[in-house]
């Protein structure tokens, strides 16, 4: 009988669910969006129950829709939006407060609390964060200090915290299990990436009660069963969507990169067993745990990229699909130079500005929406290039070739751009979903389905794209990006 991996796919816009067969091939994907909520200029929610729910309702539709037996289905992996935070009472298992997702800025002046307190270099050399709003400690505290009764629950022991891939697999296990991996623990602020355990000083600097944490394993391990039609299928694999992207691009040697479009725009190079500093403002990360090893990446995170693109669809309402934009850049190709700097959440590395907002430079009379379309997308190439810079600087390597995949690397106008902006050849694989890939992968070789080996023979590029552009233009385009960016920092600081 045939053995099936599912990934979890639970991102920051959608719940996916994708069926993998034993040779990781696709064989079915199922996808829902659920609810944004804005309940304050630059405050970002979720419920934690629509999270659930629109998980386990795409899970149950890929099972009915391919006919797939759950005795077939050898195990289950996941991944997830990182840095977004869930409380619930562990009694209950009822959420205290919305989900504070990872794009939410209201915790900006605990961050300049901690700051003021000397703690930036504490935090970078023991989490290999930098002090941001962007992570998970300071949105702990904040619901801690807001949401009334919260801290004497937390103080009892009666609360559980978790990013959203411990509160997925508490509400599968129904509540027997609390646990996080390497990857995700290291996105919270509070976790010592070198001790591999939560990091005490940073606790207390925060007041955050340790019983409130889940306890932290490999990204390969046993996370408990879930349970359907009499049937216990495992969860052997779990890792935050940017290292199982790049798991599942195989970039598995020290210096191998790639870079995810998604909600935001994510790019991770593997550093191997060695922790990296940056000294160009990218952060430190654990790639994955996998047979008793611990991997570190240098990552740079643009907040907002396929965002964009929604923006353009949902609030401007210039295109009807997020797919339009390249018929409509297509159209503009070759003329105004507009920048959109789409910093609607500040700017992330290697900048680090949380009061940076977002603006549109160089509109002429003749602008038109197809050249705010291009220049959108374009953002997305520059914010990469920003990034790549700064990551070829502190690994002291050029990269010949850049690796990509999530939903808008399929736009082949945003691809060339991209090639021809960083003079280096941009592979697309097959297989774009690279991230419900790292989690299938993962959980596969957690049960001896496949061996690394297989994931490298399994990769096959759909396209490479290799830049055309003269260099010149490339310089005076990047300089005009720069440019646009230095206008927008600080926008949104209060003036002393």
């Amino acid at each position: 009988m045939n053995k099936f991996i599912i990934a979890l796919d639970q991102g920051t816009t959608s719940s996916r669910a994708v069926l993998f067969d034993e040779q990781g091939k696709i064989v079915g994907i199922e996808q829902l969006e659920f609810q944004q909520l804005f309940p304050q200029p630059g405050w970002v929610e979720h419920d934690p129950k629509e999270i659930f729910t629109s998980q386990l309702e795409v899970l149950s539709r890929l099972i009915a829709n391919n006919k797939i037996l759950p005795t077939s289905i050898a195990a289950l992996g996941i991944t997830n939006q990182r840095e977004t935070t869930i409380i619930w009472n562990k009694k209950t298992s009822e959420p205290i407060h919305n989900a504070i997702v990872w794009q939410d800025k209201r915790t900006a002046p605990i961050c300049e609390e901690l700051k003021t307190k000397g703690l930036s270099a504490y935090v970078k050399e023991n989490t290999g964060l930098v002090i941001d709003s962007y992570f998970s400690g300071t949105k702990i505290k904040w619901i801690l200090d807001h949401v009334k009764g919260a801290r004497q629950l937390a103080e009892r022991g009666e609360l559980g915290f978790g990013t959203v891939d411990t509160w997925l697999i508490w509400k599968l296990t129904n509540g027997k299990v609390h646990l996080t991996d390497y990857s995700n623990a290291s996105r919270t602020m509070l976790f010592n990436i070198r001790d591999l355990m939560w990091d005490e000083k940073l606790l207390i600097e925060l007041d955050i009660p340790k019983s409130l944490l889940p306890e932290v394993r490999p990204s390969g391990f046993h996370f408990g069963d879930w349970e359907f039609n009499g049937v216990k299928i495992p969860i052997t694999g779990v890792a935050g969507d940017q290292q199982a992207a790049l798991f599942g691009q195989a970039c598995f040697e020290p210096g191998m990169a790639k870079n995810t479009y998604g909600t935001g725009c994510f790019m991770l190079m593997n550093t191997g067993n060695k922790i990296q500093h940056s000294k160009n403002g990218l952060i430190t990360t654990i790639a994955w745990g996998l047979d008793g090893k611990v991997e570190y990446a240098l990552e740079g995170s643009v907040f907002i990229a396929g965002a964009a693109v929604q923006w353009l669809r949902d609030s401007l309402h210039l295109i009807d699909q997020s797919k339009d934009s390249e018929y409509f850049a297509a159209k503009a190709l070759g003329s105004n130079e507009v920048y959109v700097v789409p910093a609607f959440a500040g700017l992330g590395a290697p900048y680090w500005d949380m009061y940076a907002r977002g603006a549109i430079f160089g509109l002429t009379r003749d602008t038109g929406k197809d050249h705010i379309i291009k220049a959108t997308l374009e953002s997305l190439a520059f914010q990469t290039k920003d990034i790549l810079n700064a990551m070829q600087e502190d690994a002291g390597m050029k990269l010949s070739s850049l690796k990509v995949d999530g939903g808008a690397s399929a736009n082949n106008i945003l691809m060339q751009f991209q090639a021809d902006i960083l003079g280096a050849d941009v592979e697309r694989p097959e297989v774009i979903e690279s991230t419900a890939l790292g989690a299938a992968y993962l959980a596969g070789i957690q049960i001896g389905l496949w061996k690394k080996e297989d994931i490298l023979k399994n990769r096959k590029i759909q396209k490479r794209f290799v830049p055309q552009m003269e260099e010149s233009t490339r310089v005076r385009l990047y300089q005009g990006w720069l440019k646009a960016v230095d206008r927008t920092k600080g926008w949104n600081k209060l003036e002393n």
